[in-house]
């Protein structure tokens, strides 16, 4: 270059070159992100907010997959692993989540080529533009990315030259109310009150064991949690189990025979068992409005056929699914569906009024894109508040990006997908899929 390019947005374009891809989220799908990237030769910068990689997984690390390992495992990673000597586990069984961190996520993050690009104990506060708020236009496009994070050692900001977002939706779930807003009363009971999928029959076992448990959800979190409480119930006496739903039935966790996740079909069929017997005690069309403590015992208030209605429990567990946290994002040009909070041209795609996790189409760079060049938000965070999110899908996702972002436009309008044919998921389900 000579001293006569050496314009401001030649500057500019030149530096953006030497700066790396922030990955916000070292779950599958981040690393999944960097080991797409990093093929195409580009360098990339992973921030994890929890203390090891796969944080959330970890802990819901008891719960099994519905997935088997074939559907579990992203292809340019798995040749980063396979350069290690690594082998794939058996293909048709499905792990725990534990399983999945150990024997896949933790050996990929050990690797050469992401272990020195992974930082830990990084939580991200907010993604800018250096020096340009959302209201500055012109050229925004070749101003790197400003990301601030918090460690112990205090706020930082790293530059960046584009920015994925893969912090995935675990750690902000759906409140309780009906409303979808905070729950009235919530502080009052916080302490009596777990997120999706406590470990009620091991690391938790002595919080429910002897106890009444509510458990507040139709969908996959709830049931798993629904069964691992009837067992706590046959090994410790006076243990009993509730189910709050809001819907007039509890139509969302599907028993059907097509779904090719066998482990997912049977799990309806388990909990309409434990109702039928009298080990789950059911409450239908309960929509809580408010919360009160009452002693060491909970009262939910709510309408039920329009009438006000009260259930007194001593524990809740919160399975009413999770939405995206936007509040880092705000600088940042997004345009989302007003729905389901989703990319606006993935909502239709996913929207699970409509779709199951086994038909939504393939989707890749243009589906994900923002007016914001270079920021994509990715895995199970772009479903938003839908809950049709598979693994498969994210790692097709972060393929498409990152050739996009390599400019191979080629590579990246190929987007091609097959998932196994699943059952029906709903906005209230959580993340039924993956």
């Amino acid at each position: 270059m000579t001293l006569l390019d050496l314009t401001p947005r030649a500057t500019a374009v030149a530096r953006l070159a030497t700066l790396p891809v922030a990955i916000i989220g070292a779950g599958p799908i981040g690393l999944a992100a960097a080991a797409h990237l990093l093929e195409r030769g580009l360098d990339v910068l992973i921030l994890e907010s929890g203390d090891d990689v796969g944080a959330s997984i970890r802990a819901w690390g008891h719960t099994p997959l519905f997935s088997p390992w074939k559907h579990l495992v992203d292809a340019a990673s798995r040749r980063l692993l396979e350069s290690t000597g690594w082998q794939l586990p058996s293909p048709d069984r499905a792990p725990t989540g534990h399983e999945f961190v150990e024997r896949y996520l933790a050996p990929l993050a050990e690797t050469a080529e992401l272990r020195p690009r992974i930082r830990t104990g990084v939580e991200v506060l907010a993604v800018s533009r250096e020096g340009m708020d959302r209201t500055r236009t012109r050229g925004r496009a070749n101003v790197p990315f400003v990301v601030r994070t918090r460690t112990t050692a205090g706020i930082e900001e790293i530059a960046a030259r584009a920015v994925l977002d893969a912090s995935g939706t675990y750690r902000s779930p759906n409140p309780l109310s009906a409303s979808g807003l905070d729950l009235l009363g919530m502080p009052e009971i916080a302490d009596r009150v777990s997120n999706a999928l406590p470990d009620v029959l091991g690391r938790d076992r002595e919080r429910f064991a002897g106890r009444h448990t509510t458990v507040v959800g139709a969908g996959h979190s709830a049931a798993n949690t629904l069964l691992a409480l009837v067992e706590l119930a046959r090994q410790a006496p006076d243990t009993t189990v509730s189910w709050l739903i809001r819907t007039s039935r509890a139509a969302r966790v599907s028993s059907s025979t097509d779904d090719e996740l066998a482990d997912r079909a049977r799990l309806g069929g388990r909990v309409d068992d434990a109702v039928a017997g009298g080990l789950v005690h059911r409450v239908e069309g309960f929509e809580i409005i408010r919360a009160r403590a009452l002693g060491d015992a909970v009262e939910l208030v709510g309408h039920r056929a329009g009438d006000v209605v009260t259930h007194v429990t001593d524990l809740v567990v919160n399975a009413t699914g999770f939405r995206p946290d936007l509040a880092m994002l705000r600088e940042i040009r997004l345009d989302l569906d007003d729905i389901v909070e989703a990319p606006r041209r993935l909502a239709p795609l996913i929207d699970p009024n409509v779709h199951s996790c086994g038909t939504v189409e393939p989707h890749g760079y243009r589906e994900l894109a923002h007016p914001e060049p270079g920021f994509f938000i990715v895995g199970m965070k772009s479903y938003g508040r839908a809950p049709t999110f598979l693994l498969a899908t994210g790692y097709e996702q972060v393929r498409s990006v990152a050739a996009w972002l390599a400019g191979d436009a080629a590579a990246a309008g190929a987007v091609e997908l097959r998932l196994p044919a699943t059952g029906v998921c709903t906005t209230d389900a959580g993340s039924c899929c993956s």
